[in-house]
C-alpha cells in the first residue's frame, strides 16, 4: 500500500513538470513567433524616419526658338582719340569729360598767335602782288610790257594766295572739332598745357547703333547670315534683354581657335550699352519648336549621369494592405531616373528623355532622398528664385 502511494505521487509530480515544462515551451513558442515579430515590426515602425518634405514640379511643354550662344564684347561704331596735328599750349577748354557732342562741334584750340600775324603778313603780300598783276595787264593790253612780266606778276600772285591758304590751314588745325557726334571720354590735359602732334586729349565715341563682336564656332556658320535677330544681356541691366542684328560675319576662320567672328549691331538711344562691355549673346538660329523643360534645380547632376525624382503613390504590400497615410497625406515614394537633359535658359532646362508631362518631379529637396524614400509634398519647401537668374 505504501509503495502503490509513493508511485501515484511520483506520477502526479511526473505529470505536473510536464504540464509545465509544455506551458513554457508553449510560451516560449507564443513569444518568439508571435509576440517577437510584433515587438520587432513595432521598434521598426517607431524607428524609421518621417518622410522627407520636398517641393515638387510638373515638366511644362514650352515653344523655344534654337539659339546660338556666344560671350561678346561691345564695341562703339565710330571711336577716336582726339589728338592735335600741330603742337602748341592749349588756349581754350570748350568741353567737360562725359560731354556728348554734335558733329563739328569746338573741343580744344591751340594758341595760334604766331599764324595769325603770319596770316597778316601773308594778306598783305597777296594784296601786293594783286595790284601788281593788275598793273601788269593793263600794261600788256596796251602792249607796253612783255609777256613774261605779266606771267612773273600772276606767279606771284598765287604764290602768295597759297602762302595765305597754308597759314589758314594751320590755324584750322589748332582749332580741334568733333569729327562725328557722340559722346566724349574723361579729359586728358587741363587749359594751359602744351600739347604735342599725335598727342591723345580725350575720347569720342559715337554710341547710338552699338556694335557686339563675337565669336561662333565654325560647324555653326552655316546657321548664321546677315540681318538675323539677336538677343543681348548684360551684367549692368539684370533681366533686360536688348535686341539686334548680325552685321557682318568675318571672311576668315581664325586658325587657332576654328571660331569666326561675328558682328552685331543694336539700337542704343538710350545710351545703355557702352563699349567694353561684356555681353551674353544669344543668336536666334531657326523656327520655333516645343520642348519639355523642368526648373534647374530639379535636376540631379553626377560623374554617371543626369537624374530626377519622380514622386509616385507607395503600392499595396504583397497580402494587399495598402500603406497607411502620414499626417493625413497620402503615401508617396520617390523614384531615381536618368534624364537627358538639353539647352539651358536662364533656371529652366530642356528635358530630351527621360520624363513626360504630366508626372510629378521633386524641385528642391533631391539632397536627401535616395531611390524608394518615402516623402511628404511640403508647398513652402519651394525656394524664392533670385532676382538676377543664373547664365550659362
Amino acid at each position: 500500500m505504501a509503495l502503490w502511494s509513493v508511485k501515484v505521487k511520483r506520477s502526479i509530480i511526473f505529470i505536473v513538470v510536464l504540464a509545465f515544462l509544455a506551458a513554457v515551451g508553449g510560451g516560449l513558442v507564443y513569444f518568439q513567433f508571435v509576440v517577437k515579430p510584433g515587438m520587432i515590426k513595432a521598434f521598426i515602425s517607431a524607428a524609421a524616419p518621417p518622410p522627407a518634405s520636398v517641393a515638387v514640379t510638373a515638366p511644362q511643354v514650352e515653344t523655344w526658338a534654337p539659339r546660338l550662344p556666344a560671350i561678346g564684347t561691345l564695341r562703339a561704331v565710330q571711336e577716336i582719340d582726339i589728338a592735335p596735328q600741330i603742337g602748341g599750349a592749349v588756349v581754350s577748354v570748350r568741353v567737360e569729360s562725359g560731354q556728348d557732342v554734335e558733329k563739328g562741334a569746338p573741343l580744344f584750340e591751340i594758341d595760334n598767335s604766331v599764324e595769325q600775324a603770319d596770316l597778316k603778313n601773308n594778306l598783305a603780300v597777296l594784296k601786293n602782288a594783286g595790284l601788281v598783276l593788275e598793273r601788269q595787264r593793263q600794261l600788256i593790253q596796251g602792249g607796253n610790257t612783255a609777256k613774261a612780266n605779266f606771267d612773273a606778276a600772276e606767279a606771284a600772285r598765287d604764290s602768295a594766295a597759297a602762302a595765305v591758304e597754308r597759314v589758314r590751314a594751320i590755324i584750322a588745325q589748332k582749332l580741334l572739332t568733333a569729327p562725328f557726334a557722340g559722346r566724349l571720354g574723361i579729359r586728358k590735359l587741363d587749359l594751359g598745357q602744351y600739347v604735342s602732334p599725335g598727342m591723345g586729349l580725350i575720347t569720342l565715341q559715337q554710341l547710338d547703333p552699338i556694335y557686339v563682336d563675337f565669336p561662333v564656332p565654325e560647324k555653326s556658320l552655316g546657321l548664321l547670315k546677315p540681318g538675323q535677330e539677336i538677343d543681348l544681356e548684360v551684367d549692368a541691366y539684370p533681366g533686360e534683354i536688348f535686341r539686334g542684328v548680325i552685321k557682318t560675319i568675318d571672311a576668315r576662320v581664325a586658325q587657332d581657335s576654328r571660331n569666326v567672328l561675328v558682328r552685331g549691331q543694336l539700337d542704343n538711344a538710350k545710351k545703355q550699352l557702352w563699349p567694353g562691355m561684356f555681353a551674353n549673346v544669344s543668336v536666334i538660329a531657326g523656327t520655333p519648336v516645343k520642348v519639355v523643360t523642368l526648373p534647374r534645380t530639379a535636376i540631379a547632376y553626377s560623374l554617371y549621369g543626369d537624374s530626377v525624382f519622380v514622386v509616385k503613390p507607395v503600392q499595396p504590400d504583397a497580402g494587399g494592405a495598402q500603406a497607411a497615410a502620414v499626417n493625413g497625406d497620402a503615401a508617396l515614394k520617390v523614384e531615381r531616373r536618368a534624364v537627358r537633359t538639353g539647352e539651358i535658359r536662364e533656371d529652366r532646362v530642356v528635358i530630351l528623355d527621360g520624363v513626360e508631362p504630366g508626372e510629378t518631379i521633386v524641385a528642391e529637396g533631391q539632397l536627401k532622398l535616395q531611390s524608394g524614400a518615402r516623402v511628404r509634398i511640403d508647398p513652402a519647401a519651394h525656394l524664392e528664385l533670385p532676382a538676377v537668374r543664373p547664365k550659362e
